[in-house]
């Protein structure tokens, strides 16, 4: 194994003695760059130790002390790796992107030196031939036993020889390039040269808010880079909280047209080009596939979820494109005939002019102005009232607590109780945009949930990290409808990682197929257009009162609206992850993604193509985030979760405690129960897409 040299440290670094820290949290202000490292290497080093002794026990393997003693080992390097990951995505800080450009190799080797283990291999492999001899065993025993069978043969374990020595370089080179994706990705976020400075005569349609909000970035990198301010530049960069907002306002086509531009060739080309990695990790997916004798990695990747096959995965994208091709198309001329009332009869809606024609048009239609719902969401009623819907479900209740260090000014944190007073683990809560932090929302977790041989639950220790915008001055923080609804969906997945009742690690919280992940997520974004759960929270910052009923009312009947250009604009972006991963000869080197990328969306394209403007040099979530080939799940689990909160509907009163309990199970059930089968005892029956097409006003 190579090992990086050694480096300086804390004298006691608690990544690898554990923390003393209320609940076992991380003490970030003892912690370095450095120690976030060496706790990684020594978490390696202890990791190893731990497998060798798995494998040299004289003893026939057990689930005990083969398949237990595994699940259980490389604490000091999952929580290393944990915190070091965590940390650079919400901090950007360079130090620790550089550890983590340093210590890929190493953990890829790591964990790579695990799954190929022929000894440790035959191990697992004698235990999952014997299960069923053993009458001792629970499901969940079974269900852990049949999963790491599976991760490890999934892994190569079952390759030979100079197969063996491929699939390690491969997973290597692999890992390698998903983190310069993903760190290009990131940098170009931030690249000065994705920036328009504007003058105030520029901002036509902009908000007030919004105007100073950009103002207040301009003085903040005036002052960052030294340099005079006069008072009149305003900034806007293609970070969604400062992009969303222009495109959805400005008066100025050239300028939305710009910012569109800006926005979609930001790894194109240049120091962050990301056209030939892309390339590489699709050719390096592909080979790992057909080593393990698969035709793609569609086929490779998709064994381990509901979907289970490419062909599945496609009839069901089809299914929608059939769907919502003929009203996306309806919403596009509407929007198009009513822009020509002012544009003239030549004009054409092009990308950059959706979301400004669409919000007027919504506007004049339904007297709907999406910034007529803020002064409602200011942030701390909306944290009350997003908290307060698992309280109404499910009787948890969130304490803020100063005795939990954070690891930056702005994260709060929290400590949730179950309805018996009895603590079900710590929420850390990073809200705003602040420069080098990855784009996004997101959940992670610092420790899962697990308990220990002798029943004592550890609680899990959750993050949910967001962008929104930060206050200016002593203002308050207003979120837009959207923002709430992003805030809602990380808090669903959060309430997935609290509420896990697993015993073993491996099958806790989040750990569950990648198609049935998302429902939990986005069952809470429901919740967001009902009057009961509103009137509960949202009252105007300033005179406490609710949303007016009217503004309710056309909030509603607007939410459906655009329904069918989004689920085009999600079905395009599954269509491209399955059109890279379903190559079954390699990419060249001289193929042209921009071409690639229209050919792949070609039947659910929207607009026509934008020369240098595509997605697939930032599409993180196919690249570098885990979604390969799994991207279509989004909408999968869409399905799942408009036929879960159909249950609710149905039992008259979407906070019924009946269906919330069953509900709750799924939440605590983690991967210990096959997905469908967990979701078919929640409802009673499989999902259908019914629920999803009424919800969208399709059928």
């Amino acid at each position: 194994m190579t090992i990086a040299p050694a480096i300086e440290t804390s004298a006691t670094n608690p990544l690898i003695s554990g923390s003393n820290a209320p609940y076992g949290t991380m003490p970030f202000s003892h912690l370095t760059a450095a120690d976030y490292e060496s706790g990684v290497l020594e978490g390696i080093k202890l990791h190893s130790q731990e497998i060798e002794a798995i494998c040299s026990q004289t003893e026939t393997p057990t689930f005990a002390n083969t398949i237990v003693a595994f699940d259980r080992s490389g604490e000091v390097a999952n929580r290393s790796m944990l915190a070091l990951h965590n940390l650079e995505s919400a901090l950007g800080d360079t130090a620790l992107m550089n550890a983590i450009t340093k210590l890929t190799p190493i953990i890829s080797e790591h964990s790579n030196n695990i799954v190929l283990n022929e000894r440790l291999w035959d191990r697992i492999k004698y235990v999952y031939d014997h299960r069923m001899e053993d009458n001792s065993l629970t499901g969940e025993d079974l269900r852990l036993i049949e999963k790491t069978y599976r991760g490890f043969a999934h892994s190569g374990a079952n390759l030979k020889g100079e197969d063996r020595e491929k699939y390690r370089r491969l997973s290597a080179e692999l890992s390698d390039m998903n983190v310069r994706f993903s760190q290009n990705v990131t940098n170009g976020m931030s690249d000065p040269k994705r920036r328009m400075w504007l003058k105030e005569s520029d901002l036509s349609g902009i908000p007030e808010s919004i105007k100073k909000a950009y103002r207040a970035a301009a003085a903040e990198v005036l002052a960052q880079e030294g340099k005079n301010d006069d008072g009149t530049l305003y900034l806007v960069t293609i970070y969604r909280p400062s992009y969303s907002p222009f495109m959805t306002y400005s008066d100025r086509r050239d300028l939305r047209k710009q910012l569109y531009e800006l926005n979609g060739s930001k790894n194109t080309n240049g120091e962050f080009d990301n056209t030939q990695i892309l390339k590489d990790i699709a050719n390096i997916r592909l080979e790992l596939a057909q080593l393990m004798g698969n035709k793609n990695y569609a086929e490779y990747s998709l064994e381990e979820t509901m979907a289970k096959t490419p062909a599945t995965v496609m009839d069901f994208l089809e299914s929608l494109r059939k769907a919502y091709t003929e009203p996306m198309h309806k919403e596009i001329a509407e929007i198009e005939t009513f822009a020509r009332q002012s544009e003239g009869a030549d004009f054409k809606l092009e990308a950059w002019d959706y979301s400004y024609w669409s919000e007027r048009l919504k506007k004049e239609r339904y007297s709907f102005n999406a910034e007529d719902l803020k002064p409602y969401f200011e942030l701390n009623s909306t944290i009350k009232g997003v908290f307060g819907l698992a309280t109404k479900l499910y009787g948890y209740t969130f304490k803020e607590t100063k005795a939990v260090e954070k690891y930056h000014p702005d994260v709060r944190v929290y400590e949730v109780y179950k309805s018996s007073g009895e603590v079900l683990g710590i929420l850390y809560s990073d809200f705003f945009y602040r420069p080098g932090k990855r784009p996004g929302a997101w959940m992670t977790e610092f420790r899962a949930e697990s308990k220990t041989d002798d029943g004592k639950k550890i609680l899990p220790l959750i993050s949910i990290v967001c962008n929104f915008s930060k206050p200016v001055g002593k203002e308050a923080v207003l979120l837009t409808a959207e923002e709430v609804e992003t805030f809602l969906h990380e808090f669903g997945h959060a309430l997935h990682g609290l509420s896990s009742e697993a015993k073993y690690q491996s099958l806790s919280g989040t750990n569950v197929d990648h198609d049935f992940v998302e429902l939990f997520s986005q069952f809470n974004e429901n919740y967001l257009t009902r009057k009961e759960y509103l009137d509960g929270f949202a009252r105007h910052y300033k005179t406490g009162k609710k949303i007016p009923t009217e503004l309710l009312n056309n909030f509603v009947r607007s939410a459906q609206y655009g329904a069918a250009y989004s689920t085009m604009r999600q079905l395009s972006f599954g269509y491209l992850d399955m059109a890279y991963h379903s190559i079954t000869t390699p990419l060249r080197a001289s193929a042209d993604v921009e071409k690639f990328e229209a050919k792949a969306i070609e039947p659910v394209k929207v607009f026509e193509p934008v020369a240098g403007s595509f997605i697939s040099p930032s599409f993180s979530h196919i690249f570098s985030g885990g979604y390969a080939a799994g991207y279509y799940g989004y909408k999968w689990a869409e399905e799942l979760d408009a036929d879960a909160f159909k249950a609710f509907k149905e039992s008259g009163n979407i906070f019924d405690k009946k269906t919330a309990a069953k509900f709750l199970k799924m939440l605590q059930s983690g991967d210990t129960v096959d997905a469908m089968d967990l979701y078919v005892e929640f409802r009673g029956k499989k999902p259908t897409v019914d629920a999803l097409l009424e919800r969208d006003g399709i059928k």
